[in-house]
Order: C-alpha cells, then sequence, then structure tokens
C-alpha cells in the first residue's frame, strides 16, 4: 500500500547515525554531509516506486555534488521477510548502478525511527547547518517515470545549497511503506501460531 510522507519540519535537525555501508565502511552523518547541506534518502532495492525514479535520483545526486551537497541513501527495510533488501543484494544494485553515494543498511531500523521516514523514497534536504528544509518529492512521477517531469527536488537542493533555504511549497513524497520488522510480542505471537 501506498504511504505519502509527512510534509516538510522546517528547521528540524538531521539525527546523527553510523551505518554501514555496502561499500564495507561504517559511514556517520557527518562524514556523508557536504559544505553545503545533505540530502538523506530512504530507499530500498524492491520498491516499484524506487526502480522508477533511481536512474533520476543517481543523475541528480551526482550533479548535487557540485553545489556541494553531500547525498546517502538508507535502506531500513526487514529483509527477512523482503529478501531482495539484503545487504548483499543493496551491494549488487550499488555496484550494477554505480551509486554515486553511500548505500548504507539500518538493519535495526533506529535511525529511519529516529527521522520519522514513512515510506520509500523519502527524501530529506538539510541545510549547511543541517536543518530540514525540504521532505518533497524528487518529482511527479509515481510507478512510471513521467517524461520530462520538473526536478523538484534538484532544483530544492540548489536552492538550499545557495540560501540556506528550502521553498516554501513542496508536495510530499509518496511510495511503498517501510517494511517494519514485527514487535517482539508480535514475532512471538506468529511463531506460537505456526
Amino acid at each position: 500500500m501506498a504511504e505519502v510522507a509527512p510534509v516538510c519540519e522546517f528547521g528540524k535537525l538531521c539525527p546523527d547515525f553510523a551505518l554501514p555501508g555496502v561499500d564495507g565502511k561504517v559511514w556517520s552523518r557527518d562524514e556523508c554531509r557536504g559544505p553545503n547541506g545533505l540530502l538523506v534518502m530512504f530507499i530500498c532495492n524492491h520498491c516499484p516506486y524506487v526502480k522508477a525514479v533511481l536512474d533520476r535520483i543517481i543523475r541528480d545526486t551526482a550533479e548535487l555534488k557540485k553545489y556541494g551537497i553531500g547525498c546517502v541513501a538508507i535502506n531500513a527495510n526487514d529483509s527477512v521477510q523482503y529478501p531482495e533488501d539484503s545487504f548483499d543484494n543493496m551491494k549488487k544494485l550499488a555496484q550494477e548502478k554505480k551509486f554515486p553515494f553511500p548505500y548504507l543498511f539500518d538493519e535495526t531500523q533506529e535511525v529511519a525511527k529516529a527521522f520519522g521516514a514513512v515510506c520509500t523514497p523519502d527524501f530529506f534536504g538539510y541545510n549547511a547547518h543541517l536543518e530540514l528544509q525540504y521532505r518533497g518529492r524528487l518529482d511527479e512521477s509515481k510507478k512510471e517515470p513521467v517524461p520530462n517531469a520538473r526536478r523538484e527536488l534538484f532544483e530544492a537542493m540548489k536552492k538550499i545549497a545557495i540560501t540556506g533555504n528550502g521553498p516554501k511549497e513542496q508536495i510530499p513524497s509518496m511510495g511503498c511503506s517501510i517494511k517494519w520488522k514485527p514487535e517482539p510480542e508480535e514475532a512471538q505471537a506468529e511463531s506460537t501460531q505456526s
């Protein structure tokens, strides 16, 4: 079922994190940020919404580097229920697509919860002071790319890099819900039923 991200909470500070990347390194928030800001993207491998825009994400993040914006992607999905989102499959996708950003695994899902991420893709755009300025969509594509769609995320992050402020009008991102792990009592109940 499709989820829609909440509206931007302007000025909310970026949570810190330290997560393993597909490159074998543990990445912290401050290692991911650029001099003019940070774009944190919650994505995964299997989601049709992510698949529809992944090539555009790669294009836009590569270009945002020129504006001093650091970019990072985080997968927080339960890889037991969704094996396509496993760490090994993350490595394969990142290599195959030549990701120009670190791709990190939030196995405990604590980082996704700290951010308040709800869907894939879910974009959080921060300025140089790590204050939230964008919580919108990449563009109007949903499960199919829209030809010549306005580059809403790219334009917003470029504005943030130059002025420190995001656009006041933002259209929330939409995608598959993050696949949360069952709570311990839920998991116990499921194992006694099976």
